[in-house]
């Protein structure tokens, strides 16, 4: 991960020297903008992504001797290369459609969290696992339409406003299973087991599905000379969607389709900073840092035992976020 580091702090060094470099030019008043090129496509490479999902509930109201949180865990530092396609239709004089989608093979490395507490004696952590990351990775894609809201004088640049959909999903194998902390008094009735080292074996398979039906964005460009423009990109929604599933697969007493779901509503962000090299007048070289994130602030948690008989309690907490160096190519016909 050291060249991971080294990589970044190279990228956020070139682009604050850059920003410091000129200043903005006045509006442009009334002068004839660069005229646009009808289409633009785009292939990049989200390299060194770093991703962190988290979740926890509250069943404290079924049993007094559950904690709150009652379970908690954390898929960190689950690492992953993204591949991303992207398109852009100009038409008319200020009008676009815009589309992206990103996916990843397998998740290179991560380790899962779980910690189950108690309220016997105090809220206190009576059961601690650990399992490493594997799975299918993650997928997203969006769909926005927007408009040319605003140009910088001298064709430096342009303000595109935008409003559309976005959905991603990742999918996580937790493999193994090794007993870091086990109080086996710390709810009578549940126990653990000390020294517990499962592994080879797939212990949870979790899916998580974010939808935000709609978020609204800002895309600016300003050239900074001939061949180098710096690029800032952002959009927010108070609304994103989530719909999530957890199968516990060395549960028997659970059902397998699945054994916990979760759903929730909560608020999305995605933003990201990049430079762009002209290299011909069609071809571009571009590079960045990108963030997504999107985290609930109302849901529920509800089991599925074998048998039927399911109870629902607050989800107190879901979050995801990953973050990473974007570099790819842009041409323009």
């Amino acid at each position: 991960m050291t060249s991971s580091r080294h990589l970044r702090a190279c990228v956020c060094g070139f682009v604050l020297l850059v920003l410091v470099a000129p200043a903005v030019p006045s509006w442009a008043q009334g002068s004839e903008p660069k005229s646009r090129p009808r289409v633009e496509l785009s292939l990049r490479s989200w390299l060194f992504t770093t991703g962190d999902t988290r979740w926890s509930h509250d069943a404290s109201g079924l049993d007094p001797r559950l904690g709150d949180p009652t379970s908690k865990l954390v898929y960190k530092d689950n690492d992953t290369h993204i591949i991303e396609l992207g398109g852009r239709l100009n038409f008319g004089r200020r009008g676009f459609l815009q589309a992206e989608g990103g996916f990843s093979v397998s998740f290179d490395r991560g380790l899962l969290v779980d910690d189950d507490f108690t309220a016997v004696s105090g809220q206190q952590i009576f059961s601690r696992t650990h399992s490493d990351i594997t799975g299918s990775g993650t997928q997203y894609g969006s769909f926005n339409i927007g408009v040319r809201a605003a140009e910088f004088a001298g064709s430096r640049g342009y303000v595109d406003v935008f409003g559309g959909f976005q959905y991603w999903r990742t999918r996580y194998e937790a493999t193994g299973v090794r007993q870091e902390i086990c109080n086996p008094s710390g709810i009578p009735g549940l126990s653990c087991t000390p020294n517990l080292n499962l592994a080879g074996v797939v212990a949870i398979t979790n899916t998580t599905h974010w939808i935000t039906p709609i978020h609204i964005g800002v895309d600016t460009e300003y050239r900074v000379t001939r061949r180098v423009s710096l690029d800032l990109k952002a959009a927010v929604s108070p609304i994103s969607i989530l719909y999530n599933e957890d199968v516990h697969h060395l549960r028997s007493d659970l059902q397998q389709d699945p054994s916990f779901s979760m759903w929730g509503v909560g608020v999305s962000a995605n933003a990201g900073v990049g430079v762009k090299l002209s290299l011909t007048g069609n071809l571009a070289l571009t590079g960045g840092y990108r963030v997504m994130w999107n985290r609930t602030y109302a849901g529920e948690w509800q089991n599925h035992p074998v048998g039927g008989g399911s109870e629902t309690v607050p989800l107190t907490q879901f979050q995801t976020i990953r973050h990473g160096v974007l570099l790819g190519l842009t041409g323009s016909f």
